[in-house]
């Protein structure tokens, strides 16, 4: 069987992932602090016919290879920042730098996210900051976020800071807590979980906080991180991959029809 063939099919593959993650970026062009995929690829073992040697009466400056074709390898995420939309709600917070913002899920475990559309969550011990599906909102030391007075009289500093204006004298108070931002030495290595959140691990290191950070990421209250994907540019990979897509399965056919030429010599 012809080698082309399995090569030639392998980078149909490739091109159907290629395809997939573009695909997933432009659905979610639209998703509040969405960060676009990139597929990477890798070639395939190589078979050597002749190696590159240098000998007294014999030189072969290079070498005979043969690749078996292409797989894919990694999704690298873009964690660029997207545009800051305003949207004038007090609970909707903005991160200017590399942090995430933390929140527990129902299962216990810590998840760190982008998205920023937080809302007030009505619960027995009080009025709760949580996201759109109730994961609580946690501070910089882990715990949850509840306020005691009129929302109205709430600001989120840039620091992250949580203060109340006190309706009286107009003085701003602090009130003990602060958005808990975070950041990773490698985030490229955030397991995506959906509902855009990610999941840290080994890979990731360990969470800093903000206030350990040299560089510490700044909260704009009233906006949201509108989602990084340029569409034009994923229409370009598109068409790119399409057309690789394309001289794939012509190679197919290619390698078929010369196949069927040799089974017909003998006729």
């Amino acid at each position: 069987m012809m080698r082309s063939l399995w090569t030639a099919a392998s980078g149909m593959k490739a091109m159907q992932f290629s395809v997939d993650t573009i695909s997933n970026n432009l659905a979610n062009v639209s998703t509040t602090a969405y960060k676009k995929e990139k597929a990477e690829f890798e070639d395939i073992l190589y078979v050597t016919m002749q190696r590159a040697y240098s000998a007294e009466n014999d030189q072969r400056p290079v070498n005979l290879q043969v690749g078996h074709g292409v797989v894919a390898r990694a999704t690298a995420r873009d964690f660029s920042s997207g545009n800051f939309e305003q949207t004038g709600n007090l609970l909707d917070l903005a991160i200017e730098g590399d942090g995430f913002f933390a929140v527990r899920g129902v299962d216990g475990n810590i998840y760190y996210t982008r998205d920023g559309s937080f809302k007030v969550s009505m619960t027995p011990e009080g009025k709760m900051l949580a996201t759109s599906k109730g994961f609580p909102v946690l501070d910089q030391d882990g715990v949850e976020i509840y306020f005691d007075g009129l929302m109205e009289n709430y600001v989120i500093q840039a620091s992250g800071e949580i203060t109340y204006r006190d309706p009286e004298t107009g003085e701003y108070l602090p009130t003990g807590q602060y958005i808990g931002i975070f950041k990773f030495d490698n985030p490229m290595g955030l397991e995506a979980m959906g509902g855009n959140l990610y999941r840290n691990n080994s890979a990731t290191g360990e969470p800093i906080s903000n206030f350990d950070s040299e560089d510490p990421s700044l909260v704009r209250s009233g906006f949201l991180e509108s989602s990084n994907v340029q569409v034009v540019e994923e229409m370009v990979k598109l068409i790119v991959a399409q057309r690789a897509y394309e001289l794939n399965s012509k190679a197919i056919t290619t390698s078929d029809e010369m196949l069927q030429a040799a089974n017909n010599l003998r006729r």
